[in-house]
């Protein structure tokens, strides 16, 4: 087993402890009165500070030579030449969040050389706990993961709001409102597909990624590139995750609309 995966029972602890923080916050159905936006259109509310810094003392304690890398909190000086990092999203998917829904989650990633090597997912609104260790698998709530077999575009299953133009021919699946969370439906076969040309924090999706990927999905950004981690500038441009057979097809579908995003921009 790698060092690093030795970390996975005290991570996963400490992944419980945030998730138990989080939930003080939190209650079905009810709006948060502890929320303000950043800047417009993007909330921020007690509790992604409160677990930003719960996860900076104790994951800090448990690996002190680990940089940081966190949506909510200044990162550690020189630290993307740190060999190792932890990136971190204490609350991905605020919105759902602050309006007492289910689809948030805890992100919590320990990066090595550009590589996730352990995520964790914590998810106390909807009873979940994913993660994966790098070479050793993914699982939620004990159960190993593996994707779907969807061999086409037509019919696959999409996390959508909203379905229209030439993605006509995909089937709608529930969308929960962080991106986390939508990858890990692919890992455990509750979707095959999740794509986004908006440009991401490396926060929002580096422990999914290796979720993902150890259930046998395949991950790259919108133009198929690998996607690495701890990188200077921490954005991602856009996001393919999906089931190895219709990859390379999602991503023919994506390429053009990101490639006219990137000359607009």
């Amino acid at each position: 087993m790698p060092a690093n995966n030795r970390l996975l029972p005290d991570l996963l602890a400490i992944a419980d402890e945030a998730a138990a923080r989080a939930m003080l916050d939190w209650a079905p159905g009810e709006p948060s009165r502890k929320a303000w936006e950043k800047v417009p259109g993007e909330p921020v509310c007690e509790a992604d500070l409160a677990v930003d810094a719960l996860l900076r003392a104790r994951l800090g304690a448990l690996l002190p030579d680990a940089a940081w890398l966190s949506e909510e909190s200044a990162e550690t000086p020189g630290r993307s030449d740190a060999p190792l990092a932890w990136v971190v999203d204490p609350i991905d998917g605020t919105r759902d969040f602050v309006r007492g829904r289910t689809g948030w989650a805890i992100s919590i990633a320990l990066v090595e050389a550009g590589d996730v090597q352990l995520g964790v997912l914590a998810a106390p609104a909807r009873q979940e706990r994913w993660w994966a260790a790098r070479g050793a698998g993914a699982f939620r709530n004990g159960a190993r993961l593996a994707v779907g077999a969807q061999a086409t575009l037509a019919g696959a299953r999409v996390p959508l709001d909203t379905m229209r133009g030439v993605d006509m021919d995909y089937r709608m699946v529930p969308k929960p409102n962080g991106i986390a969370l939508r990858m890990a439906m692919v890992a455990g076969n509750e979707a095959d597909l999740v794509a986004g040309l908006r440009l991401s924090g490396e926060w929002d999706i580096a422990a999914a990624t290796l979720i993902a990927q150890e259930a046998g999905a395949i991950v790259t950004d919108a133009l198929g590139d690998p996607i690495r981690f701890n990188k200077p500038d921490p954005r991602v441009p856009g996001l393919l995750c999906g089931v190895p057979a219709i990859h390379e097809a999602g991503l023919a579908r994506l390429r053009e609309r990101a490639l006219k995003m990137r000359g607009a921009g």
